[in-house]
């Protein structure tokens, strides 16, 4: 099934706790959802500030 906005919020948030719970403070990661999957990048990328916001995580994203 492809991701919708809620179910990559529901992903990015067990991420920030499996993060935080096992000292992780760097991810790279590819434009997530926004290739074959067809979600919009600039929701993304929102829905990713807003649930890393707080934290000291890293967060790099590549693209091609």
């Amino acid at each position: 099934h492809k991701p919708t906005y809620d179910s990559m919020r529901q992903s990015l948030e067990a991420m920030r706790a499996h993060c935080l719970n096992n000292g992780v403070t760097d991810i790279s990661m590819p434009k997530i959802g926004c290739g074959l999957d067809g979600l919009d990048w600039n929701k993304v990328s929102a829905i990713l500030e807003q649930v890393f916001e707080d934290t000291d995580i890293k967060i790099t994203v590549y693209s091609l």
